[in-house]
């Protein structure tokens, strides 16, 4: 991987893991409804352009259908679903949770696709279960917190929207091989916006959000989700999907990192170690680590 590759994806980690972070920051002034709606709504306006070139313009009048269902499964639904999640729990615990994506996408290829599971596949898959269920029993509450979530409710939220981003990562190899990929980032966040629009005005919040909140919201749409799409998409073109994907690791350092300098949220040893199982099971299920084979006798 070149210098400027890695540079890229270090840049790219940094902005998914700043997001937890602005989202515990502005979801509870806007909600999570009328937050996403925001969000989604800036970086469609950012990515609108793409959606005017020629050669994005014909694979999107034939793919519209499918664009438009990744953009609400793949964006709409999980951003509320994290923005839910930004209410009671912490940035480091969201985006260990998101993590476990890679996961949820094995498990639905196994199952709707056929692709067989690998031995190492395998043995990552029920770690990272594992630990999940660690981590999920260790900091789950059924007691609504402060804006009225449940630690509970915001693990089942964060864990239901990786599930969405599983699910949409396989119907998106299924049904859109061969559309370009900044296509598909563009038309899908336009299709997310238009989605939320109606209810994002219908749940405004009553009270004025602070200009904290706005600024929040405005670095989630321009860098944490139109300029990190923009990332995503030219890593993949330069260095595979595979390499890519290692993205998902090093988010929750930098969500952690960040939780821990601007909100002094603490991670304790029996969280990481739960953190870690997750995460060696993410790499396992990914590729990035191979568990060693067996020597024949």
């Amino acid at each position: 991987m070149k210098t400027s590759d890695l540079a890229e994806l270090l840049l790219l980690a940094a902005l998914w893991g700043l997001s937890f972070l602005f989202m515990r920051l502005s979801a509870p002034e806007f909600g999570a409804v009328a937050l996403t709606a925001l969000r989604i709504g800036g970086s469609a306006l950012c990515l609108l352009p793409l959606l005017l070139r020629p050669q994005h313009a014909a694979p999107l009048r034939r793919h519209w259908r499918s664009i438009a269902f990744v953009g609400i499964a793949g964006s709409a639904l999980p951003f509320v679903l994290f923005a839910v999640a930004a209410l009671a729990i912490d940035t480091g615990l969201s985006a260990i949770f998101n993590a476990t994506t890679s996961m949820w996408a094995a498990l639905i290829a196994w199952f709707w696709l056929a692709e067989p599971l690998s031995r190492s596949r395998s043995i990552g898959l029920v770690l990272g279960l594992a630990g999940v269920i660690g981590l999920a029993w260790d900091k789950a509450s059924l007691r609504p917190g402060e804006h009225g979530v449940s630690a509970a409710v915001a693990i089942a939220a964060c864990l239901a929207a990786a599930l969405c981003y599983g699910f949409v990562a396989n119907f998106a190899r299924q049904r859109l091989q061969g559309v370009p990929p900044l296509a598909v980032a563009a038309g899908s966040q336009f299709a997310a916006a238009l989605a939320l629009a109606l209810p994002g005005w219908w749940l405004w919040p009553a009270a004025p959000p602070s200009g904290v909140a706005w600024a929040s919201v405005a670095v989630l749409a321009v860098l944490c989700t139109a300029l990190a799409y923009v990332l995503y998409f030219r890593l993949i073109a330069h260095v595979g999907a595979a390499r890519a994907s290692t993205v998902t690791l090093l988010v929750p350092l930098f969500a952690v990192f960040w939780g821990a300098v601007f909100l002094q949220e603490t991670l304790t040893p029996t969280m990481a170690a739960w953190c870690a199982l997750i995460l060696l099971g993410t790499a396992l299920t990914t590729g990035i680590l191979r568990w060693p084979q067996a020597k024949a006798a």
